[in-house]
């Protein structure tokens, strides 16, 4: 009965759980450290602040605080990375995500634009 309560409290927190943006500069580069887990209804917000910054350096993503995505906002990293975005500290298994959703999107691409018959 003991373990029932702590993992009800546990699953609480991680029910609660929230993005954390926090805003750097480094070597006049801007860097967006992200903190807790990024879904589908943080994903408008993060292309609105990527877009409102104009740094000639580059924009940074810094991912080593990030405990969970789910699949909008690994394909917004991979969006982000496409135009010049650099993710840093990225985990295993988010990049290995994001080259899978890349290869399905690519080859779903060539299916296309491929002549029928």
């Amino acid at each position: 009965m003991i373990g029932i309560p702590v993992a009800s409290v546990l699953c609480s927190r991680l029910h609660s759980m929230t993005l954390r943006i926090q805003r750097l500069v480094e070597s006049e580069r801007v860097v967006f450290k992200l903190t807790g887990r990024i879904q589908s209804e943080q994903v408008p917000e993060l292309l609105v602040l990527l877009r409102s910054e104009s740094s000639p350096h580059g924009i940074l993503l810094d991912l080593e605080q990030v405990q969970l995505v789910d699949r909008d906002a690994v394909l917004f990293l991979a969006l982000g990375e496409a135009r010049g975005a650099e993710l840093r500290n990225c985990s295993g298994y988010i990049r290995e995500w994001i080259n899978q959703e890349r290869t399905v999107n690519q080859n779903g691409s060539e299916d296309q634009a491929e002549p029928a018959g």
